[in-house]
């Protein structure tokens, strides 16, 4: 490279730069030093590319590829002495754009971060100067899985990652929003423009995106004139959603079949079903023309919204093909078996695996937590989302003793399984096969089964205690809230709860019925302390049961209390009649009173199985 100076007008910001086209830069911070010593540190330009056919104005002129801010200052400092200074500057030898493009990104990134919005569109185009992932990362020393994170936010909707790059959306969120459809996008959008509606965020966001079944009519690929299940209304009549989630996915999978069907006979290379797990990213892919062995990608979402890309191969693909690595995809004309004939193929087998798992419950229980853990389009198994408006109920929550117990246990099953432990639930995780799952994976085949498979082959290796302590976590997050299986279960554990809870601020900020109060006052402090304060306010009674539980303000300590409703059993306080926990009580009760009782206690699997 040759340093030269050169003057400010004959200077402009590259379109390569990454800070091309935005407002003026924030350069508060280097505005001080440029006054007093000038432009120290040089910048990095290239001579102006001159169209052909074009007069030669431009000749002598440079644009500035990595400097921008310190090239602003400088103007700042020129508006303000009536001085232009000339700029130290170094010009760069090389003139293709993706080379521009990485100088000012490595410059940039080591001088001031670029938040991450700048850096997808900044990636992005590298992409499609040529720029592999793998160029990308290896340039600017970022791991992989962080480049293709950057180049996800390309998923997203631009109201979301403005929102993002305005700090109003977190890191987490946004993660998640990667793997949601344009519709969901635009639902969550319509959550977080409405001050009145929950939002869910987080990873709760993850739980509303792949746990809700709230299936439109507009997703059905099938006539709805031939469905013989029911549709309901919403209330305003604009759209029909699905009764039943299984009937509507028996019907969408029989027509995403045919569609396959179709698309093969008419010469396409492949059709590749691509599961919710594994959402459609357009930027790994290039298109490619039926003739050159284009697939078409059939992206399928867990909302019952099917999307079919037509003429794409991977870019790795198509890159191994320009090098001379690889012979071009060929076109197949037919399979090798009909569509009909795989199915008898696969009824067959099915009948022979579930005949044979008569013999061998220990395999059919892996079986049965694998696919509750991975799912399909038999099992749709949901963990309990544990939402609530109220913050202050969420941090309770989260900070419970339970809680915590619970979620150290699931962080090392997640371990054990080979999953990171920050994934926020097992149900619906994704957990890979050792040896590559079935044989299709290794032909790049998507199919919601490679995911139970995968999980299945790991947990036919784990004894029996442990895959029973898997089963154990994987209820606790599918258990309903509020539901009788709650109070019935804790009712036949025999859960104490003074053990696992105890009366914090916000319990006391929800208890705000005088009558209930009272009760609570007399069983807590006696009920001559209760008669006595029978006319107080709320906020007294609180503070007399609460000095009690603490043993402060001279009231005697009282250890280990719970009111009625937390208790297994559950009962109320009132005779105005039970709701919520207290009537999921009562449903647990009636269904233990109709039930045989039997003497066996919780057996090891050896003898149940």
């Amino acid at each position: 490279m040759t340093l030269v100076f050169i003057a400010p007008d004959k200077l402009s910001v590259s379109r390569t730069n990454m800070r091309y086209g935005r407002k003026a830069p924030d350069v508060s911070d280097i505005l001080p030093t440029v006054r007093k010593r000038g432009v120290i540190q040089t910048l990095l330009v290239r001579p102006t590319p001159v169209p052909s056919g074009v007069d030669g104005s431009k000749e002598g002129h440079f644009e500035i590829i990595a400097g921008a801010r310190r090239f602003h200052a400088a103007l700042i400092v020129a508006q303000e002495t009536g001085e232009a200074e000339p700029l130290p500057c170094r010009i760069l030898s090389e003139t293709d754009d993706a080379a521009a493009i990485e100088a000012s990104m490595i410059e940039n990134l080591a001088r001031l971060d670029a938040d991450e919005v700048t850096q997808w569109a900044t990636f992005t185009r590298l992409v499609k100067e040529g720029r592999t992932v793998d160029d990308i990362a290896a340039t600017f020393g970022l791991p992989d899985l962080t480049i293709a994170r950057v180049l996800a936010l390309g998923n997203l909707l631009p109201r979301i990652r403005a929102a993002y790059a305005a700090e109003k959306i977190d890191r987490t969120t946004v993660r998640h929003l990667t793997l949601a459809s344009k519709s969901q996008q635009r639902s969550w959008l319509a959550l977080f423009d409405d001050p009145d509606s929950y939002v869910p965020t987080g990873h709760q966001l993850k739980a509303w995106l792949f746990g809700g079944q709230s299936i439109p009519s507009r997703f059905a690929l099938f006539d709805l004139d031939t469905y013989k299940g029911a549709t309901i209304a919403d209330l305003f009549g604009d759209d029909r959603y699905f009764a039943d989630a299984d009937a509507f996915w028996t019907a969408q999978n029989a027509a995403i079949e045919a569609r396959r069907t179709a698309y093969l006979e008419e010469g396409w290379s492949d059709v590749v079903i691509v599961p919710p797990s594994d959402p459609f990213h357009s930027w790994e892919y290039e298109k490619a023309a039926k003739r050159k062995g284009g697939r078409v990608y059939t992206d399928v979402r867990a909302t019952g919204e099917v999307s079919f890309h037509e003429g794409y191969l991977t870019r790795k693909e198509v890159q191994r093909v320009a090098r001379g690595e690889g012979s071009q995809p060929a076109s197949i004309a037919r399979p090798e078996i009909t569509s009909t004939m795989q199915t008898y193929i696969d009824l067959h087998r099915h009948a022979a695996v579930r005949a044979a798992l008569l013999g061998h419950p220990g395999v059919a229980l892996r079986l049965m937590v694998a696919h509750a853990i991975g799912g399909s389009h038999l099992w749709r198994v949901s963990p309990e989302p544990q939402s609530s408006r109220n913050d202050g109920v969420r941090e309770s929550l989260e900070t419970c003793r339970a809680e915590t117990v619970f979620d150290e246990r699931r962080r090392a099953i997640l371990d054990m399984l080979g999953v990171s432990p920050e994934e926020p639930t097992i149900v619906g995780s994704h957990v890979s096969s050792s040896n590559g799952g079935d044989g299709d994976a290794a032909q790049g085949t998507h199919d919601s089964r490679q995911g139970v498979a995968g999980i299945f082959d790991r947990l036919i290796e784990l004894p029996d205690a442990v895959v029973m302590e898997i089963i154990t976590i994987v209820m606790g997050e599918t258990m309903a809230s509020g539901s009788a299986a709650v109070a019935a279960a804790g009712t036949h554990i025999g859960i104490d709860m003074a053990d696992w809870w105890e009366a914090d601020a916000v319990f006391f900020e929800l208890v705000r019925d005088r009558q209930v109060l009272s009760r609570i006052v007399a069983e807590v402090a006696g009920e001559t302390v209760a008669s006595a304060n029978a006319g107080e306010k709320a906020k007294v009674l609180k503070s007399i049961v609460a000095d009690h539980l603490a043993g402060a303000n001279g009231r005697a300590k009282v250890e280990r209390w719970v009111p009625r409703w937390m208790a297994f059993p559950a009962s109320a306080y009132t005779t105005r009649g039970g709701v919520g926990t207290v009537a999921a009580q009562a449903k647990a009760e009636v269904a233990r009173s109709v039930e045989p009782q039997t003497d066996s206690q919780d057996e090891p699997f050896e003898q149940a199985a």
